[in-house]
């Protein structure tokens, strides 16, 4: 009597298997580093202070020049430029003691803030996309759903803060507040004009926008190849002639 063999064990398509495949833990690995890489890139911008330096014309009876202030989040320095007077030794100060209690305070306040939700979420991010590089948790939010979630959050809270913190320097004029409380001696009416150039810190913005964005792309395309794959396995079973499938 001839024995049967057992049949041989296929994965269904349907479920997904219990190890990733290795074209799954390098895109998702691929995509860590790039989440991970917008986390260090706040980290930067959140302690260097190279964000805006502004350069306010002076000029009265004893002085001619202008005020150059280079402040961040957090921190700033300024120094006089005088073509005649006095001039003062440069100065360090703290950005949100010399702003007192104001709208523009505030609106800083919320900058901050959102810059250190675009920090959160780039590090959830990060976490998302290593758990998926080492497991398969595709149809719960710590999979893709969760990865798109996160990096689209962080993009979003990096750019409300890019436009927050320019409408706060140019139409609010926070650069004059924090010259009028570091030189008091000089008033509004002295000044003629000023004008403002972003630092790098400013600029990283763009680069966290690029990383998330960039983290989302990566895993759109291996959402795209698995589907790919999974109606590739279902073809044979569709076109398979019908006496086929009844034996």
């Amino acid at each position: 009597m001839q024995q049967k063999c057992p049949p041989k064990k296929t994965r269904d398509p349907y479920f997904p298997e219990k190890m990733p495949t290795k074209k799954k833990t390098l895109m998702f690995l691929s995509s860590f580093f790039t989440s991970f890489g917008s986390f260090i890139v706040v980290c930067s911008m959140l302690g260097t202070q190279e964000w805006v330096s502004s350069q306010i014309a002076i000029s009265d009876s004893s002085s001619n020049g202008s005020l150059v202030i280079t402040y961040g989040l957090f921190q700033g320095k300024s120094h006089q430029e005088f073509s005649h007077g006095l001039e003062e030794s440069q100065k360090g100060f703290k950005v949100l003691e010399k702003l007192n209690n104001s709208s523009r305070r505030t609106l800083h306040l919320v900058a901050v803030l959102l810059l250190v939700l675009s920090l959160c979420t780039s590090l959830l991010s990060s976490g998302f996309t290593f758990y998926n590089s080492i497991s398969n948790p595709y149809q719960t939010f710590l999979g893709p759903v969760g990865v798109y979630t996160w990096s689209g959050l962080a993009a979003l809270f990096v750019f409300l803060t890019m436009i927050l913190f320019v409408a706060n320097t140019q139409s609010n004029h926070l650069s004059e507040e924090l010259a009028q409380t570091l030189y008091p001696l000089y008033p509004t009416t002295t000044y003629r004009g000023t004008t403002h150039s972003y630092g790098y810190s400013f600029w990283l913005t763009l680069l966290v926008i690029l990383l998330s964005v960039v983290t989302v792309v990566i895993i759109v395309f291996y959402q795209k190849a698995r589907h790919q794959r999974k109606q590739e396995q279902r073809k044979p079973m569709e076109y398979a002639p019908r006496d086929g499938i009844l034996f």
